[in-house]
């Protein structure tokens, strides 16, 4: 049995409250939110359990849960990490 693509796209900024859940989505709607994050140029992270949390605790405009903010915390550490390599 095949599984759906599951995405989410979170965002945060310096002094928000916790990072926002952009986009979240299965099946095509996780095939576009990877599109128009590689057509952008924004670093994709594997993480399937965040992403299932994201998807069914919290919705698009929403600061994500205080459960995911360790996971979260964890890929922000790492593609701040990737984008300041020369």
């Amino acid at each position: 049995m095949k599984k759906r693509k599951l995405a989410s796209a979170i965002k945060y900024k310096i002094g928000d409250y916790a990072p926002l859940l952009l986009a979240s989505g299965r099946g095509r709607q996780a095939e576009q939110i990877i599109a128009v994050a590689q057509s952008a140029g924004v670093e994709l992270v594997e993480d399937v359990a965040l992403a299932t949390l994201l998807d069914v605790s919290a919705k698009p405009g929403d600061f994500i849960p205080p459960w995911c903010w360790e996971a979260a915390a964890k890929i922000l550490a790492f593609v701040i990490e990737i984008d300041e390599r020369p």
